[in-house]
């Protein structure tokens, strides 16, 4: 099981005040981010700015990783509740991209009250889900984070390589 402290670890090695740490680190978000978001399907999928920031460095989008497919709505709010929590710590890392890198990417983040919104939603599917439900949504985060570490680690070895 991979956690969300040991996905921050993975992707604090990398360089963002460079094009090419920069270019890396974005890629390992797109090898997540593209499968996560079509199963989790969030109201803002942030895909489309991601590529813009690929294009804008002249990197190109890296084959997705595979995404365990699970129908249940439960999995689905857990890779939704990983995806939009990245939002958050994105606003954060954004402030140490240079002057000049594209960061259409990383300032995606959520409107006034949006997290809030998402945390009271969240609540309210718990509640309606039933027993089992909490088990299921761990296990789409649980998903999530280790398809973030896995992008991370595929774009750390071709970094280092």
């Amino acid at each position: 099981m991979v956690n969300h402290q040991r996905v921050d670890e993975l992707f604090s090695d990398f360089p963002l005040d460079s094009r090419d740490g920069y270019g890396a680190f974005l890629r390992a978000h797109a090898r997540a981010l593209a499968p996560l978001e079509q199963l989790a399907r969030p109201d803002a999928p942030r895909l489309p700015r991601l590529m813009e920031d690929l294009a804008a460095l002249g990197k190109a989008l890296p084959e997705p990783l595979a995404v365990e497919r699970r129908g249940d709505e439960a999995f689905r709010w857990g890779a939704l509740y990983a995806l939009e929590g990245s939002r958050l710590g994105g606003a954060m890392l954004e402030r140490r991209v240079p002057p000049g890198l594209p960061r259409a990417y990383l300032s995606s983040v959520h409107g006034k009250g949006g997290w809030i919104a998402f945390q009271d939603a969240l609540d309210k599917a718990a509640d309606d889900g039933g027993e089992d439900w909490i088990d299921g949504a761990i296990q789409g985060a649980d998903a999530a984070f280790a398809l973030f570490a896995a992008g991370a680690a595929a774009e750390r070895a071709g970094l280092n390589g």
